[in-house]
């Protein structure tokens, strides 16, 4: 098994200092393009550094002293193998999404400038934190554009309200939940206030459900749970009402099958609709729903046979 960790070091903050001291005394620095446990793997990508490239690549670790005091939960990688001038394995340490670093002290630590050091390993040829970052970049960039259409569809006299809701969490996680069950609290509200009729609220907040459910991401956001547990707090009666007595819109019957198809709303009531709230929203799916609708159709959601 590979040691993870930095021999002679104590458990104390991680430091730049603590790192150009360890790989100073370096003869060769192996980096593996994965996990600790693949390092002896074949096939697995890999360089050696040696000479004045151990100073290089010194500058490229530098890190935001004092660290973030945690531990990401995942392995990381690359994994980076420090060997003295007798050529003993004195630190193991892996790079975390391509944006900090473990193993120099007592949690991880952020690097000063990630970007560089991606760029400078794949110049040698380990290019897959390059492709990481790429790909986390992508993501990021979908996950904006689908708070972007949730907010698109969000009533105009909700958008305001609805945009602090939305807002992504910052480094406080903790702070950031306390803003968030506020945000949650101030918008209930305000959709009793704008929507006092319970059948035109039921029908604005399907609506509204409706852009996560055609989200392609997969799963909910916290702020269409918020959505959803607004339309789950309704009585059930009135939203199939709701439903009934105005044929709904393709948006107001995605969000239903959203609904219908929620823990909350199965353990509570069942897989059946009563008609003709089942027979439109089966047409519905059959004619445009997505490829998660059908399969819930397909195991007996909506009342399907």
């Amino acid at each position: 098994m590979i040691y993870e960790g930095t021999k002679g070091v104590d458990e104390g903050a991680p430091t730049t200092a603590r790192l150009r001291d360890v790989l100073n005394r370096a003869e060769r620095v192996l980096i593996v393009e994965g996990p600790p446990s693949e390092v002896n793997s074949a096939g697995v990508a890999r360089i050696a550094v040696t000479g004045t490239e151990i100073a290089d690549l010194a500058q490229l670790l530098a890190i935001v002293d004092g660290g973030t005091g945690d531990r990401c939960r995942c392995h990381g990688w690359p994994t980076i193998l420090v060997h003295d001038v007798d050529d003993e394995l004195i630190a193991c340490w892996t790079l975390h999404h391509q944006t900090g670093i473990r193993g120099i002290g007592d949690c991880d630590a952020d690097l000063l400038d990630g970007p560089a050091l991606t760029e400078w390993l794949a110049e040698r040829g380990l290019t897959g934190s390059r492709q990481a970052q790429a790909e986390l970049a992508e993501q990021e960039a979908e996950e904006d554009r689908r708070r972007l259409r949730w907010l698109e569809a969000a009533p105009d006299a909700l958008r305001d309200a609805a945009m602090e809701l939305s807002e992504p969490p910052g480094n406080d996680m903790e702070a950031w939940s306390d803003r968030v069950g506020d945000a949650e609290d101030r918008l209930a509200a305000l959709v009793q206030a704008c929507y006092p009729d319970g059948i035109e609220r039921i029908r604005v907040l399907l609506a509204w459900a409706g852009a996560s459910a055609r989200a392609s991401s997969g799963g909910l956001k916290w702020y269409d749970m918020a959505v959803e547990q607004q339309l789950l707090a309704e009585d059930p009666d009135l939203i199939l009402t709701a439903l009934a007595a105005q044929s709904p819109s393709p948006a107001q019957l995605d969000g239903a099958a959203q609904v219908f198809a929620s823990l909350e709303w199965t353990e509570a009531h069942g897989r059946q609709l009563p008609e003709p709230v089942r027979s439109t929203l089966i047409a519905h799916i059959e004619a445009s729903g997505t490829d998660p609708m059908r399969f819930r159709m397909r195991h007996g959601y909506y009342g399907a046979e």
